[in-house]
């Protein structure tokens, strides 16, 4: 992990403390000794965070004017972790004025910093509506308030939406017809290295803009390919000209617990190469050395294996989990393992013009 740069303590807001990535970072911050205090919206929410007792809480979000202003004074650096991808098609409209209102509120802070998504050829027009979204959030907060934004790709952990449809796609399709932009190269990253990141930023004096960060370019369908090399499983993609995107989107949805809404946005980030330039965070955090994809899937197959999945993709949605997944050995004789899958579907209305 990265080190902070800054005083030893600092005064910390994280907004989106619930979510996948908040959830596993308060507890990063709370060890380097960092003073926290987190925004969510339902505090009952937190009564499963081990956690829990050692954070300030005001309950709200960033549309909340008064917990806003609750929530962001005193402060010295807040983390802008949220989105809202699943509020309905106006969810560009909603970031925009949450990050707006974060401007306006946080007029005090010394830092801030974003997470945002890689942008297809840096931002060209060609990106989704998902990624144009993320990236006018990170524009927003850079004009008015000091902040530093990591652009990540595809995360890769146990829990995360990445992994988890890169899992049920292969594990439940041993041969796939797939659209022929799964041949585009991404660049994706294990989780622990984009928590590295967002701590080893926290303190730096200097602002910092936009750093991409991720591993080595692949594919999708080597994503896909790769998971099955790990499970030793034998699977067979065959790329041809066919699913509109938001077919595709839909499949995926049918296909994996991924709600359309995030299947959406998943899927379009890949219709177009995603590629980013990794050489500014491998000049500013050279001890973060981002594992290759494989070991990433290994790490997050076995903390899914030992059942510590300390966050998951749907912790953002709802309070109930969306589904359990139960390891154990099989029959000596039969030598293999049985996998119990128990899911609870999140029904999540998605209009016609989201899937087009």
């Amino acid at each position: 992990m990265g080190e902070s740069h800054g005083p030893t303590i600092m005064r910390v807001l994280v907004t989106g403390a619930t979510g996948y990535i908040g959830g596993r970072l308060v507890p990063l911050l709370l060890a380097r000794g960092h003073s926290v205090r987190v925004l969510v919206r339902d505090s009952k929410r937190l009564a499963s965070k081990p956690w829990a007792d050692e954070v300030a809480v005001v309950q709200g979000d960033v549309h909340d004017p008064s917990a806003l202003a609750e929530a962001v004074e005193g402060m010295d650096a807040a983390y802008y972790l949220v989105h809202s991808m699943c509020s309905g098609p106006d969810f560009a409209t909603r970031d925009r004025g949450g990050a707006e209102a974060l401007v306006q509120a946080g007029q005090a802070l010394k830092q801030v910093i974003y997470l945002g998504g890689i942008l297809p050829g840096g931002g060209d027009g060609r990106e989704s509506r998902h990624l144009r979204s993320r990236a006018e959030v990170g524009e927003i907060l850079g004009s008015g308030l000091p902040t530093t934004e990591l652009r990540a790709g595809p995360i890769i952990g146990a829990g995360s939406a990445s992994f988890e449809m890169v899992r049920y796609l292969t594990e439940r399709l041993p041969v796939m017809v797939a659209p022929k932009w799964i041949t585009n190269l991404v660049q994706p990253i294990a989780v622990d290295e984009v928590l590295a990141y967002l701590v080893g930023v926290l303190g730096r004096e200097e602002t910092l803009g936009v750093i991409d960060v991720g591993t080595e370019p692949l594919s999708f369908k080597d994503m896909m390919l790769g998971y099955a090399k790990v499970r030793e499983l034998p699977r067979v993609i065959f790329p041809l000209p066919i699913l509109a995107p938001g077919l595709a989107a839909l499949w995926v949805g049918l296909v994996t617990p991924i709600p359309n809404c995030l299947a959406v946005p998943l899927v379009r980030g890949m219709v177009k190469p995603v590629l980013g330039d990794m050489t500014q965070s491998r000049t500013l955090f050279p001890e973060i050395r981002p594992k290759p994809y494989l070991a990433a899937v290994e790490a997050a197959l076995e903390s899914t294996r030992q059942q510590e999945v300390q966050t998951r993709w749907s912790d953002a949605l709802g309070r109930e989990e969306t589904f359990r997944l139960e390891d154990s050995e099989g029959d000596a004789a039969v030598s293999q393992d049985v996998v119990r899958d128990d899911r609870l579907r999140l029904v999540v209305h998605v209009l016609a013009r989201d899937v087009d």
